[in-house]
Formats: structure tokens, sequence, C-alpha cells
């Protein structure tokens, strides 16, 4: 017979997903309400009003769509880009490269600039790209690239957007909720996340938005958005003032995305921010006590999501099968080129914590040493307090 689930006890530190906060999952179990509800209609609201606090934008199209971060992706492109239309995109890893799959899914003339993985995206490069290949529709670069740990710098590559009159789109999976995105400062044109990162609910909506400029280019299309089910048209008049019916919305993520969202409002974005940095920091500077190398471009790197090359000596999978087996603790491998080269150790919103970056530190150098793996013992955890009793 088929039993209740009963789950071993994790410690979710790698790309996501995260640990879900309390209140958030507690949320979840709160009894459904009908999608067209007026009270559920009201909590549609409230969450489309803290998804714009965490995005820090008003733009009026600000919506969860139902589906995971590359359901926003794939939003975010049929909905903006019609066949024919030239979009430059930067591919440092594999989220750059996805956005390259769903733009030509779209039927667009992709232009690709690349960087080595692990670093970011040359600016300069944009603007060449741009040059030769004007008039372009969109500029598209992965803003937390989760694939490497690489923090891509958002202002230069906006500024050239906006004066080759092209729309700045921008993926944010991994840094909403971790790090500054500031849409409306920067001028970002569409932009969308997921819930499973930094804001610390479960995989299964993912918050877009799109400017004033890029909902003209959405009434103005020639053709049919090609996706009945992503056609912001119809999606926009059900989360907006007419309440058009569109498809049942995921009631019970809903609940989860505004619990996890307010929890983000009563910390303060600041403060949210600074945990991220703080964690992040003493996570990196232990490892690298311990004597281990960093993988993404230095004075680049993600606070929120660390990579780091993996010891000559070290077996990747073995290292994370007993960090897992002997103490419930996941970290991810590396995807693509950097697989079996690097580990990706994620502390991404309610997983970001003081607690979370000393037990990792304790469980990963007594692995190590046990499989006799050349490291500076003792040196790592006595890092992380320094740095964090430094920065607090």
């Amino acid at each position: 017979m088929n039993q209740e689930l009963i789950l071993p006890k994790r410690l979710l530190m790698g790309p996501g997903p995260s640990d879900v906060h309390p209140h958030v999952l507690k949320a979840m179990a709160t009894p459904l309400l009908g999608h067209l509800d007026p009270t559920f209609l009201n909590i549609m609201n409230e969450t489309m009003e803290l998804i714009r606090y965490v995005y820090e934008t008003k733009n009026q199209v600000t919506i969860a769509m139902s589906g995971t971060g590359s359901a926003g992706m794939e939003t975010v492109f049929v909905n903006l880009i019609e066949p024919g239309d030239k979009v430059i995109i930067g591919v440092n890893g594999l989220f750059g490269q996805r956005m390259v799959d769903v733009a030509k899914r779209a039927g667009a003339e992709v232009i690709q600039v690349h960087a080595e993985w692990g670093r970011i995206i040359n600016p300069d490069d944009i603007e060449k790209a741009l040059k030769n290949y004007s008039p372009v529709k969109a500029v598209a670069v992965v803003h937390a690239e989760t694939s490497t740990g690489a923090n891509q710098p958002l202002e230069e590559i906006a500024k050239l957007a906006k004066e080759y009159d092209a729309l700045m789109i921008v993926d944010a999976v991994t840094s909403l909720g971790g790090t500054k995105v500031g849409v409306d400062k920067i001028g970002i044109d569409a932009v969308y996340s997921g819930t499973q990162k930094c804001l610390s609910a479960p995989p299964g909506l993912s918050p877009v938005s799109l400017s004033d400029k890029a909902v003209e280019v959405l009434k103005s299309r020639k053709t049919k958005v090609q996706s009945w089910y992503l056609d912001l048209s119809m999606i926009q008049a059900y989360w907006g003032q007419e309440r058009f019916y569109h498809h049942t919305a995921p009631i019970s993520m809903i609940y989860a995305l505004h619990e996890a969202l307010r929890l983000i409002k009563e910390e303060g974005l600041e403060a949210t921010f600074k945990r991220h940095e703080q964690n992040g920091r003493a996570l990196q500077a232990g490892i690298e006590a311990m004597g281990l190398e960093l993988f993404a471009q230095e004075g680049h790197r993600l606070p929120m999501l660390t990579s780091v090359n993996i010891p000559d000596s070290a077996d990747d999978v073995k290292v994370r099968h007993l960090l897992l087996e002997r103490y419930g603790l996941e970290i991810g491998g590396g995807l693509g080129p950097t697989k079996n080269k690097i580990w990706r150790v994620g502390l991404m919103g309610y997983s970001s914590q003081r607690s979370n970056v000393i037990q990792f530190l304790t469980a990963l150098e007594s692995i190590l040493s046990e499989l006799k793996i050349k490291i500076n013992e003792g040196e790592a955890v006595k890092a992380a307090e320094n740095y964090l009793n430094n920065h607090e």
C-alpha cells in the first residue's frame, strides 16, 4: 500500500530550490478560495504590490505567471518578440543559452554576445553588436547566472539599450530578493524571476514585470502571441481591473508568494540584501581560507550563489553524496562545461543564515579531510566567523 510521505530532513544549500520559511508553508495550508472570490482577488492585488516592492518598480503590468522561472522567460520572449526581430543575448552560462533557444523558438534573429563561463558580459561587446545589427528589438542578459555564480552589472547595458531604442530584458530568477534589481532606476523593460530562489517559496510561479514601453510593444504586435497560455494581453486582464477569466490560478502558490514577499517587506529590502551579502561573503572567505578556489570572476561574484573549483583529487559526486547522506545537506554540481569541475553552494532566502554558513564549512572540511584532500584544516570557520563579526 502507498504510505504517507515521510521525508528525510534536508538543508537546501544548492542552486535552488531554497528552504521555505515555516510561515510560507503554513500559508499554503490555508483553505482554498475560488479564483474569482473577492477575498482572493484582494490577495492578488496585494501580491502585485509586493512584487512591485521587491522589483522596485511602479510598472502596472507586474504579475505572477503560473509556472516556474523558465515560464517567465518564455512569457517575456513570446509576448515581446515577433518573427524576424533582432535580439542581442549575452551568453556566459546555461541560462543565457536557454534565452537563445527560447528567443529562436519565438522566431527571433538572435545575435549572441559571448563571455567565458564564470565571467561577465562586456558592455563594449553589446555596443558593437548594437551598432553592427541595428535596428535591434531587444537586448537580454542574465543578472545572476545560476550556472556559474557570476553577477552581471546591468546599468551600462541598460543605458546602451535605451540609446539604441531597444528593450532591456533581464533574467532575475536568482537575484530577486537577494540583491538589488532596481527595475525603474536602471531602466529595465521586461524582467522575470522565480519563487524558489531568494523569495523562499516553492517553485511554481514566475513574477514578471513590463515597462510602459514594453506594454506598447505588446499592444502593437502584428502577429498573435504564439502561446495561448502565456499571452499577457489576456492574462493581464485577469490580474487587472477587468478580472476577465483566463485560467484557474494556482491559489495555494499565490498564498505562498504573498507570504514570502510579506516576510521580505517585514525584514526590509536593504536588510534582506545585507543579510545575503554578509552570509555569502563569509562563506566565500571560509572557502578560500580552507585553501579552495572560487570559480566566478573576482569582483563579480554573487553573494547568494557561490561557485567553488573542485580540487583535482576530489570526487565531485562522492563529496556531494556524503554531504547529503551524513549531514542532510544539499549542494549543486556544475552544468555543461563545468560539470565535475565546480560545486554550487546556495545561501538564498530563508537558507541564507549564519548557522548554515558554519554548518556547511564544518561539514565540507570534515569530508575533505577524511578523503585526504589537502586543505587548511581549522581555518574555514574561523575566517567566516571573523568576517561576520566584522560586518555586523
